[in-house]
């Protein structure tokens, strides 16, 4: 029995492929898996005008015939004609979203170029119209070389049409274009499709030519990056610049809580818990709350603008030069803001490799955890002055610190491509998002969302942190004479740590504040800012800026040497325990924890040795 002509329907994602595989076969349909490979098969039987019967399947949505993915390999094999069981269809229906038209005629030109008799379907053509977009399909079918037909697949609007085009097609050969030689590369393709789309679009509304005027700009291959870079760059100088107020706000708050907690409690072990333990302690980590809202409404500006996913295609570029998939990227964007939720998001990439690398270099992304390590360390030892108009040194110190974790984690990730999980990476297609302005209320709520997870921290995982280390730094009370903060139990503990890591140049109070921060980061604030609690001499001392005692503490090496060890130390527990999850299994946690380690040690020695040879 001969089988019916078989033609696919195929195109991106959210295109309205679906709706439109609905339509043309109504309830006649079947689900199943291709040959050999778990992905689902839909097909189904649709009759054409002239009564002859064809079978339609209905392929996964990809962006292009280069797969990164089991249902995306299918795709490009059914319509070559190098699935297993599968025969070549006789034409292709290719949807595109009518709204979107640049990005998706792009996959349109590959499939046009097997040299396969195509039809391609002009759908939602309704919202392209409501968005003020008139597209003549005319002049589309002619660039292209091939018939087009406006549909409406959720009203079954152009059904009559799409079957009568495909009629002429099947069984006729000499109505396919003729195939091309050589695959074009994507840029070539893209920029192939945005002329033809520019050449079918009649009108289009205010809007959409002001994002095609600002992405000209913003995603030009050299005025990009340094617009990128420039986002940045204010981003981090607003950090210092604009919270220097409600920070003192916050510290004349702590230190009148302290001294009202001191005058109504009798000296005793209650009074010294709070003072010295939880106000001080906790109220150190506090104190950084408005720099970490600043940073997040810059984040939240961004992707609210439609701007971070551009952010995302001009970073591509660089992550394939070293082995990443541009799918990488979101994960590492998450994970700037905590490395837990970064690595959950590496189970969208598809290639084990590439998700492996992705996870075991997410905590090198600078998590917001680290801010108040670096806004004390820096306001404590850079000076607060400017070294260009508008350019404050403090806030250049935080962006190379944040470009410093990018780089280190750029060329952990080519050594490891290269090495433990050598692979290729592949690129990624995205759709770019209309520009928006943000809604002032979605921001308000982002940064209020932002302050509840910073607090609950600060009053759970930090407070019980530095309550423990409060009470091992306390006791056994010490001689006359003596420290008690090397006297007590943790400060014994310090100096077993203190021989590995005196070379290069921490001293008792950092290796005591280095144990207790595996909970989270922001307990070595609070864990210095408890220790120098513990020894201080008098009330003035106690309350004291905990910038102002390090000044007097460490020398300028050693505080560079302990930022360049924040970089990279793999400082909390939760992002060990996520990899875990993720990795199934200790092997690749381990390895993890391993290398970070290995890596912040010499980064901090080198960085403490080369300024202490440079007279800092």
């Amino acid at each position: 029995m001969n089988q019916p002509p078989l033609v696919a329907l195929v195109g991106n994602p959210n295109a309205g492929k679906s709706a439109l595989f609905n339509a043309l076969t109504g309830a006649r349909q079947k689900v199943g898996n291709y040959p050999g490979v778990t992905v689902e098969r839909h097909s189904g039987r649709m009759a054409l005008p002239d009564g002859r019967p064809i079978e339609l399947v209905d392929l996964p949505g990809t962006y292009s015939l280069d797969p990164s993915s089991p249902d995306e390999a299918v795709t490009r094999d059914v319509l070559t004609g190098a699935q297993a069981g599968e025969r070549p269809p006789a034409a292709i229906i290719v949807v595109v979203d009518a709204s979107n038209l640049d990005n998706h005629l792009r996959f349109a030109l590959q499939l046009i170029a097997l040299g396969r008799p195509v039809v391609v379907a002009l759908n939602m053509i309704d919202l392209a119209r409501r968005d003020g977009l008139e597209i003549d399909a005319g002049k589309l079918a002619t660039a292209l070389g091939v018939p087009v037909i406006e549909t409406i697949a959720v009203r079954k609007r152009g059904i009559d049409e799409l079957k009568a085009a495909v009629a002429t097609l099947v069984g006729n050969a000499d109505r396919a274009p003729p195939p091309e030689p050589a695959q074009a590369d994507m840029v070539t393709l893209q920029r192939r499709a945005r002329a033809i789309s520019a050449e079918a679009t009649l009108s289009e509304s205010t809007g959409r030519r002001i994002s095609h005027s600002i992405d000209k700009l913003a995603l030009h291959p050299v005025l990009g990056p340094i617009i990128l870079a420039a986002l940045m760059f204010v981003m981090f100088q607003a950090v210092f610049a604009w919270s220097e107020t409600p920070i003192g706000w916050i510290e004349d708050g702590m230190q009148r809580l302290a001294d009202v907690t001191a005058a109504a409690l009798p000296d005793g072990f209650i009074r010294s818990l709070l003072v010295e333990g939880v106000i001080a302690g906790v109220g150190a980590v506090i104190v950084f709350l408005p720099q970490i809202l600043i940073l997040f409404f810059f984040i939240l500006l961004l992707e609210a603008s439609g701007y971070m996913v551009r952010a995302a295609f001009l970073m591509d570029r660089l992550m394939a030069r070293v082995g990443l998939s541009g799918r990488a990227f979101i994960p590492l964007l998450s994970s700037f803001a905590c490395a837990v939720p970064g690595i959950m998001a590496t189970r969208t990439i598809e290639d084990p490799k590439d998700r492996l690398t992705t996870i075991l270099i997410a905590p090198l992304m600078t998590c917001s955890a680290r801010l108040p390590v670096y806004t004390l360390i820096i306001a404590a030892f850079i000076p607060n002055r400017l070294v260009g108009p508008g350019i404050g040194l403090q806030g250049l110190v935080l962006f190379v610190l944040y470009i410093a974790g990018i780089i280190g984690a750029l060329v952990v990730a080519l050594i490891l491509r290269s090495t433990v999980t050598k692979g290729g990476g592949g690129g990624f297609l995205m759709e770019m998002p209309k520009y928006q302005w943000p809604r002032l209320r979605d921001v308000l709520i982002g940064l209020w969302q932002r302050a509840a997870i910073f607090l609950k921290r600060a009053g759970s995982i930090i407070a019980v942190t530095t309550v423990i280390l409060w009470l091992l730094a306390s006791f056994p009370a010490a001689p006359a004479g003596e420290k008690q903060s090397e006297y007590s139990f943790a400060g014994r503990i310090a100096t077993g740590i203190e021989v590995v890591v005196r070379p290069i140049g921490f001293n008792h109070e950092i290796a005591m504040a280095l144990l207790p921060a595996m909970a989270a980061r922001e307990v070595a604030v609070s864990a210095i800012a408890t220790v120098y609690a513990i020894d201080a001499d008098d009330e003035e001392q106690m309350t004291m800026a905990l910038e102002d005692r390090l000044q007097g503490k460490w020398s300028l090496p050693t505080a560079l040497a302990f930022l360049a060890w924040f970089i990279f130390a793999p400082q909390c527990i939760s992002t060990i325990a996520v990899t875990r999850r993720e990795t199934n299994g200790w092997k690749w946690p381990l390895f993890m924890v391993s290398y970070l380690f290995v890596i912040a040690y010499v980064a901090a020695g080198a960085t403490y040795w080369t300024a202490t040879a440079l007279g800092l």
